[in-house]
């Protein structure tokens, strides 16, 4: 076989397939046969034209698992058929951040699926530093969710040790429910996830959250109060990145405490920072993850101290990638994580 399968959106809305060579592993490289795919609220930025830092035609794909196919010469730690997933970061190694262990920071970063090529394609060679293997006993469509879950435990770890904290997560999409899973595997107290979306909250529920809020049916203050006491939370995460929701935690924070934002705002906010100063509270911010994060991820899932099967709503063929976008946009309050099935089976 010398070719092999694509996905490529040239424009917003618009999926083609393309027969693309078969690449061959450089050396350092390893060549992955993927397997599975999810998409994510960026995918869906791309997809609606949405996305500020991606131009097109891109080849998508960054929540990723599959096997090793090839080795490049001098890969050594790695074998054939080895189950992996993918680090999608693509950094230059030589500025501030990166040189000092912040690489997810990079003042040059580019993310594979959206500045980059992605790993929406039969196969994938990619260099050996960014391949993590996965443990045989994990499956590929969980494979798939190490990164999103990899971002919800670095942001936790943003916190400091959490360790009989109570947190307060705002949000229960993926990245909500995953956060708050996140946060008790690594050691808080009690958490507490809100949404407007009583299915999403019934599932952040059954996924371990101590309890789940309607913002619509009940006052985020007055729920801090009743679900943690007057000390309220020791920190706050915005998962949802909004006016609304970032000003119910600035408004209602226990004074000197932290928020945490981890969703990407949609545009400009506007929100009440006189309060913010007022309070002393400490505004901090979450970037993606770096690979003790992925590592983390990876041992919580086999401690079964996180669950993701829950969070997978539907799986849809490779060529069927645009109806997966379309799925979505029908059925946002109640799908979580979408895969798509590059290797032809839902296992």
């Amino acid at each position: 076989m010398d070719t092999m399968l694509q996905q490529v959106m040239t424009a917003p809305g618009k999926i083609e397939f393309r027969e693309a060579a078969l690449p061959r592993p450089k050396p350092g490289e390893i060549l992955v046969k993927i397997m599975k795919i999810g998409v994510c609220g960026s995918d869906i930025h791309v997809y609606h034209g949405k996305h500020p830092f991606t131009k097109y035609p891109v080849t998508q794909g960054h929540e990723v698992s599959g096997k090793v196919a090839a080795l490049g010469e001098g890969v050594t730690g790695f074998s054939v058929g080895q189950k992996v997933t993918i680090e999608p970061q693509v950094y230059c190694g030589s500025c501030y951040p990166c040189t000092h262990g912040k690489y997810n920071l990079c003042e040059e970063l580019k993310v594979m699926g959206f500045q980059t090529t992605g790993t929406a394609s039969e196969y994938f060679a990619v260099d050996a530093s960014k391949v993590t293997a996965l443990p045989e006993s994990m499956t590929y469509n969980e494979g798939a969710m190490i990164e999103p879950l990899a971002v919800t435990v670095h942001a936790v770890k943003r916190a400091g040790d959490v360790h009989g904290l109570k947190i307060a997560v705002l949000g229960a999409g993926p990245i909500g429910i995953l956060l708050a899973q996140s946060a008790k595997a690594l050691g808080a107290d009690q958490v507490l996830i809100t949404d407007i979306s009583t299915p999403r909250l019934e599932l952040a529920k059954a996924c371990g959250a101590d309890f789940a809020v309607n913002t619509k049916e009940r006052d985020f203050g007055e729920a801090l109060v009743k679900c943690f006491g007057p000390d309220k939370a020791d920190v706050i995460y915005d998962c949802a990145g909004n006016d609304v929701t970032m000003g119910q935690a600035i408004r209602y924070a226990r004074k000197g405490s932290t928020i945490i934002l981890v969703a990407v705002y949609a545009g400009m906010a506007n929100v009440d920072l006189a309060v913010l100063n007022d309070h002393e509270l400490d505004l901090n911010t979450s970037m993606m993850y770096r690979h003790e994060d992925y590592i983390d991820a990876i041992r919580l899932v086999s401690e079964g101290k996180i669950q993701l099967r829950p969070l997978m709503s539907r799986h849809f063929a490779f060529k069927d990638y645009l109806e997966a976008y379309e799925y979505i946009d029908a059925n946002r309050e109640v799908t979580m994580k979408v895969l798509i099935d590059v290797d032809g089976s839902e296992e």
